[in-house]
This record gives C-alpha cells, structure tokens and sequence, in this order.
C-alpha cells in the first residue's frame, strides 16, 4: 500500500509525468476501472526499423505510468500496438531487395516477404525488433498487433459498430477532405481478395445484417466482402479512434503530426461508444539540419549508436526534458545529456525536500529508484578535454591522470567514472579527434601564453582548481579582455583545437601543473621559449 504522505508529495510535484497521471487519475475517477485495471498505450508503425522516437514514446508513457502508481494502487498496463496491417506505401531507403518490396507495394505489412529473409514477414521482422528493442530496456508491456486483432475477430464488434455508425462517421471525416478526397472516401479499406492489396475504393453499400460492403473492383464489377475477421481493415483516422473504444484506452501520447486529427479521433470513439483517453502530444525530433528525422530514411541517430558512446540514462534524460518542445538530436547533444545526468543525479541524493526529489529528473527516469553514482568531480566533458590533451590510444592514460589528481579514485571502487572513461575515448576519437582545428597564436596570444607558463611555474603543487582559475582569470582580464569567454575560447582553439572546453582550474588540476606547461610550450614559437 502506498503512504499518503508519499501521495502528498507526489501530487505537489510539478514534474510533467505527475501531471499527466494526475489527469489519468481523475479520469477513472480514482477507482478502478470495470476492466479491472488502467490501460497506458503507444502505438508503432512498422513501416521502418524502430528508432530513437520509438524509444522515447515508450520511455515517455512509462514515466507517467509510474508516476501513476505513485498516486495510486489502481493496477495498471502498458499496451505496445503495432499497426503492421498497413499497406506499405514506399519502399525505405535504408532496407535491403528493394526490388522485392516495390513489387509489394500496397499490401499490408504482414504479407509482404521479410527482406532479411529472418522471419515470415516484413511486418513480422520489424515487430520482432521493437519487442527485442523494447526487452533490452526491461520495459514492462503487452504487445498487439494490429494484424491478430483484426484476423482473430477481436475489432469485429467494432466493425459492425462501424457499419451501423456508418452515416455518421462520414458526416465527421467527409469536411476534413478536399472536394475530391470526398467523392471516394470510406472508413473501410477491403483487402483485395486476388492481389492482396488494401484498397482505398469507394464503399457503394453496406450491409449491418449480414455484416458486409460492397465495392467495385478494378473490372468494375461488384464484390460483397465482409468486414470481419481482417477481410478489411479501417483507414488509420478511424481505426485510431476504434481501437481506443475496443481496448477502453485511458492514456496515449502521440507525435505533434497527429494533432491536427486529434478531436477525429476521440469523435470516432465516442460515436462507437467508447470514451476517448487522455491525450499528451509530443513534438517530434528534428536532425542536425532541422528535419524531421524518418524511420525509412534512417536520418538520425538510433539507439545503439547512442550507447556507443554513452550511457542509457542520459539518453532517456534527452527524452525527459520539455517533451512538449522540438529538439534536434544529433551526436553533440551526448556529452552535455551525460553530465546533466550525474548533475541531477548528485542533487537528488542530497536533496532534502522530498517534492523536489520527486520533481528531479532522474526520480522519472528510474521510476522512483535512483542508483547512487560517484564521478568524483570529473565531468564527461572534462574526460573529453582530457582526452583531446594527451591523445590516449587506451583508458589507462586517463586513468593515470586522474589517479595523480585523486589517488584514492580507483577502478576497482569507481565503475561508473571508468564506465564514462571507455566513452569518452569512443566519442573522442570519433567525434573530435578528426575535427580539431589549432589556432596559431598571434603576438598578443603569445605573450599571455608565457605569461601563462610563468604563473604555473611558481604556482604551488596544491593550489586548488578554484585558485589556479583564479590565477588564469586574472592573467585574461590584465589583457583588457572585456568579455572573458572569447579569451578561453582563445586558448581552447589554440591549446585543444576546440572551440569550448572544461573550467581550466579544473583541467590543469586533473591534467597536471607541469604537463599544462608542457601542452603550452608545445604551442609557442622556438624564440618564445
């Protein structure tokens, strides 16, 4: 049972995933509901291999579901639907015999051989890659496809609901179509009983008794089909609200592009008897040049490569933040997602008020469970300026760095730091080892730089990070520098190659006084020395 005084704090928190389940919460009228428990759902079009978006709606909508169980002792669900009975519409990009899927087009996903030649069906392979994708992270879901519910007959209610509702769901979906659109437009899509394609025809009657549509085919004549047992399928506007009213939905969130048809969707459900969820809109993820990204042409990063060069819960952190608000993703967004997470992370254990805790991020990224982690005062970005200062072909130099800065930090009794260590050289050499750009000093630069060297050379060897950066404040503002940042982005460009960097105090104490020295000499003309 859950403590009201957990409930309390829980329900002042400001922290979006409570607000939603608060919304949840007063839709089922804090009791359970006559199914017996609360359905969270999301939803996945197979079309293409599933992608960071993919992860993120999973990740999103099992947030709120804890958070739901935090106010809460209604049991509760996560449903994964797959609608892999589409027709498919273009052939992707980035999959292989492309051939062999435009001979394909059209028909639903299920039906179209798996060009990796792994399983039964192209459907089937993509849907076996979510559940492998979605089990990698130990979400906890039941996964539907839209194929089995509609064979198995579990929609046929709903789509004998759909014929006797059949005028008055036109009467909704004709106004939201141009002129022409409407001339042709139905609810019910036949599948082709000779060439397997799903059908976008004309409906020219329906039948509620005999459970049936009748169309004209591509020879003009008349086929009487029925709309039961996955002989049709719904077009993707009223097969969304239709499966909220068959599997009673309370909570979906949904990309922004589905905006637009929102209220066409809870209309459908209501007018078939159900009640529409509660509904939370995302925006959607844009790449580096600002495009949406696309899971045919495999424009972003996916998953894998993000945890190649970071751990997942900074990438679930990128997709706790303003869910409501566009973001690029691309790979420079990685080191600073990693060190808001240790951040968040420190702060929530020390925090003592317990709505902040529960407003923390990292409470909703690990579900109320949070793992103490130890960096020791070294960032990720710090280990990556590490890195761009000694070149280091194994963690071994880092780690000898940083053993002389903190003898007391080892391997052994500091995982994460060294788990962060393998990253930071992964991402070093493929991110910024290839992209340094050195600047030459020019005279005024060169003077600062010995001067630079002198202050080192006197500096006492257990000046802190605070005092060295003080010294190398003063030596910027002597200069006449008013605004300090372009004198470190200076020194970045000329001593990393880069054009932003860590704290320098805190780079010199981590690197070392007399290899700094050495790093600067390096820098400067022969005559200079």
């Amino acid at each position: 049972m859950l403590q009201t005084e957990s409930i309390e704090n829980a329900l002042q928190s400001n922290a979006w995933p409570f607000i939603e389940a608060k919304k949840v919460l007063d839709r089922v009228g804090h009791t359970t509901p006559a199914k017996g428990y609360v359905l969270f759902a999301t939803g996945y079009g197979p079309s293409g291999l599933p992608h960071i978006g993919t992860f993120a709606e999973v990740a999103r909508s099992i947030m709120v579901q804890q958070a739901f169980k935090q106010l809460s002792n209604i049991p509760s669900k996560l449903l994964c639907f797959s609608d892999d009975m589409d027709g498919l519409r273009k052939v992707p990009s980035n999959l292989p015999n492309p051939e062999m899927l435009a001979s394909h087009l059209g028909k639903p996903l299920t039906s179209i051989p798996d060009p990796f030649g792994e399983t039964i069906s192209y459907g089937e392979y993509m849907n076996s890659k979510l559940r492998s994708f979605l089990d990698k992270f130990g979400f906890e879901y039941e996964f539907f496809s839209s194929t089995q519910c509609y064979k198995s007959g579990m929609f046929d209610y709903m789509m004998l609901k759909v014929i006797e509702k059949y005028d008055e769901i036109m009467a909704l979906m004709l106004p939201s179509f141009r002129t022409e659109r409407r001339s042709t437009y139905s609810p019910f899509m036949p599948i082709c009983p000779k060439t397997g394609i799903v059908l976008q025809v004309p409906i020219i009657k329906t039948d509620l008794k005999n459970g049936t549509i009748t169309y004209k085919d591509e020879l003009n004549n008349l086929l009487e089909v029925p709309v039961t047992k996955g002989h049709c399928k719904l077009q993707w506007k009223p097969d969304f609200g239709m499966r909220w009213a068959a599997l009673q939905v309370d909570y979906e969130m949904y990309g922004k592009d589905h905006m637009p048809n929102s209220r066409l969707y809870s209309e459908i459900c209501r007018i078939l008897g159900g009640t529409e969820p509660v509904q939370f809109f995302y925006e959607l993820f844009l790449n580096e040049q600002g495009e949406k990204i696309s899971k045919s042409r495999g424009n972003s990063i996916t998953v894998e490569q993000w945890l190649q060069y970071a751990p997942v819960e900074s990438m679930s952190l990128f997709m706790y933040h303003n869910p409501t608000r566009a973001k690029r993703l691309h790979f420079d967004v990685i080191p600073k997602n990693v060190d808001e997470y240790i951040i968040f992370n420190k702060k929530y254990h020390t925090e003592t008020d317990p709505v902040k805790r529960y407003s923390n991020t990292v409470h909703h990224i690990h579900h109320g469970k949070v793992p103490i982690i130890e960096t020791f005062g070294i960032s990720f970005s710090l280990l990556l300026n590490l890195a761009s200062a000694c070149n280091p072909e194994d963690k071994s130099v880092l780690w000898g760095f940083i053993n002389k800065y903190a003898p007391e930090v080892t391997q052994e009794n500091s995982p994460y730091l060294d788990h962060l260590i393998d990253f930071a050289i992964r991402y070093y050499n493929d991110f910024i080892k290839a992209n340094k750009i050195y600047v030459t000093p020019n005279s005024k630069q060169n003077i600062i730089l010995q001067q630079l060297i002198a202050m080192l050379s006197i500096l006492p060897v257990d000046s802190s990070a605070e005092q060295i950066q003080e010294k190398i404040y003063d030596i910027g503002n002597n200069h006449g520098y008013q605004n300090l940042r372009e004198y470190f982005q200076e020194l970045y460009q000329i001593l990393l190659g880069q054009t932003e960097g860590p704290r320098l105090g805190t780079f010199v104490k981590l690197f070392g006084i007399q290899e700094t020295i050495n790093l600067i000499k390096q820098t400067l003309p022969v005559s200079s020395l």
